[in-house]
């Protein structure tokens, strides 16, 4: 199986049980996270834009004061790729 191949839901739910505070919503994966203020929230986001460059893959994002909303699906899989549990955990590395 390729990368950006569709997961099975299977794979997904053995994926998403160790990605802690990450959630399936339809065929996309997505987190909330909070910080003490708006400068690291920020600082968070430029971290993770990093990231999204290098792995050619990009979330969509929301951010609120001191909130971040992420969401990750490869659009043209149509769903949930290994790409987009790669980038969650490496997410989840520079969350702080």
């Amino acid at each position: 199986m390729a990368r950006r191949d569709r997961l099975s839901d299977a794979a997904i739910t053995e994926a998403l049980a160790t990605l802690p505070g990450w959630t399936r919503e339809g065929d996309q994966v997505t987190r909330a996270f909070e910080f003490k203020d708006f400068s690291e929230a920020f600082g968070f986001l430029a971290r993770v834009a990093l990231l999204q460059e290098r792995a050619d893959h990009h979330a969509e994002v929301s951010s609120v004061y001191n909130r971040v909303r992420l969401t990750l699906s490869t659009h043209d899989a149509g769903g949930i790729t290994a790409v987009d549990i790669d980038l969650a955990r490496e997410i989840d590395g520079v969350s702080g």
